[in-house]
């Protein structure tokens, strides 16, 4: 009785923040205790609860206290069905803001929440410098970075902690030297990152965190419409000129260092974790070849699936989805981490570490379909460079706390953990 009165009242509540322009999304302080699960886990794993639904559910309808219906995609197929299907589904959400509270419509942007054909042009845009042949450029920056992180992570001593001196700013300075920024407070900054996908609070804070991050940079481009630097932002500004707004641009730009660093800083983190478990994993990355190294790097991706959920779709039509009516404006969310452990294409065996796996199908860590990370081989670049360079650099490096004592991020988009003490 008590909880189908609570329900009752959070629906209320939800449906007073409903406006003629949509749901204020910002001035939400919870989030029904039914929707966490995609973003809750057990130590490294998903709960228990995604297995019974991907096993039960091709389509499983989420508890919204919304005037829309969510619906939650579970299963490996399922999930690549509906990323592909580009022209069924849309990402733009600024529908669901009201126009005030700590974030706007206008603070939403970026490759993720934009639909073909804006999202077909400012994707070409941007592809060409995530090439394999672009990102050569940037190995030599790369191993300079982790060798400086490695540096201070030694200086810091037994009982450091890897994930402030090695896991962050290891993706954090690469971004900034992608992009050409100079931060002078990068300590402040990089918490805006975490925040962001931080769903504890609702959403007035991550939303919050969207709009200092976006005004920061904001400012970063309209300096350098004076005055172009030497990473990306200046050379889309020499390219594009004034084919290309300063929303766009920042939008770009904020696209790929949120998608770029708050993920490739867990994975490093996490990975560490994982490899330190065995001595067996650690030496396959330590001493194996490159394509030893990329398939470790491939599970661990798989494995972990830091980003839990895929950007939302919205159903642009009726439509009969997996033996349920899905109606236009219904929202689809995919759940990346449980559809990475369906045994259908991982094996009975999903939810273990297996660095010898040979999946039936690739992985969709990075999403996939037109959304798919854009960053993703420099993701592999970063973790290929930065693991073996670790785990040869402290050969007897181990956890300094027990594991069951880490504390994981436990409602949030992104997996991963704020502190991870070691020893060497």
């Amino acid at each position: 009785m008590l909880r189908r009165l609570r329900s009752k009242v959070l629906a209320s509540v939800a449906r007073r923040h409903v406006s003629k322009r949509g749901i204020d999304l910002a001035s939400f302080s919870f989030i029904p205790e039914t929707t966490k699960a995609p973003l809750q886990r057990i130590g490294l794993d998903p709960l228990p609860r995604m297995a019974q639904i991907r096993a039960s559910e091709p389509l499983h309808r989420l508890d919204l206290p919304f005037d829309f219906t969510a619906y939650l995609v579970t299963g490996h197929e399922q999930a690549r069905q509906v990323l592909t299907a580009r022209d069924a589904y849309s990402t733009d959400i600024r529908h669901l803001f009201s126009g005030d509270g700590p974030a706007t419509s206008d603070d939403i942007g970026g490759l993720g929440f934009t639909d073909p054909p804006v999202h077909t042009r400012l994707r070409k845009i941007v592809t060409p410098e995530f090439t394999m042949r672009r990102l050569a450029r940037l190995e030599p920056v790369i191993e300079g970075i982790v060798d400086r992180a490695l540096d201070d992570l030694e200086a810091a001593g037994p009982g450091a902690d890897l994930a402030q001196e090695l896991a962050f700013p290891i993706p954090f300075n690469t971004i900034c030297a992608l992009l050409g920024l100079d931060y002078e407070d990068t300590q402040a900054f990089s918490k805006l990152g975490s925040a962001r996908f931080d769903a504890t609070h609702g959403g007035a804070a991550a939303f919050g965190a969207v709009s200092a991050q976006r005004e920061f940079l904001f400012d970063a481009v309209a300096r350098q419409r004076k005055e172009p630097g030497p990473g990306l932002i200046g050379q889309i500004i020499r390219d594009e000129g004034e084919l290309i707004s300063d929303v766009d641009l920042a939008g770009l730009a904020d696209g790929v260092f949120t998608g770029g660093y708050e993920t490739t800083a867990g994975m490093i983190a996490l990975s560490t974790i994982m490899l330190t478990r065995d001595p067996a994993y650690a030496e396959l990355v330590r001493s194996g070849d490159r394509a030893t190294v990329d398939r470790v790097i491939e599970e661990l991706l798989r494995y972990f699936s830091v980003v839990q959920v895929a950007f939302p779709r919205f159903a642009k039509q009726d439509m009969d989805l997996f033996g349920t009516r899905v109606k236009a404006g219904d929202v689809l969310l995919v759940s990346l981490s449980a559809a990475n452990r369906d045994p259908a294409v991982a094996g009975p065996d999903a939810d273990t570490f297996d660095p010898f796996r040979v999946p039936a199908s690739g992985h969709l860590a990075f999403g996939h379909g037109i959304h798919r990370c854009i960053g993703a081989e420099l993701a592999r670049m970063e973790l290929r460079i930065a693991l073996p360079k670790l785990l040869n650099r402290f050969p007897d490096l181990r956890l300094a706390v027990p594991e069951a004592e880490l504390e994981f991020r436990q409602l949030s988009f992104v997996f991963g953990i704020e502190s991870l003490p070691v020893t060497f």
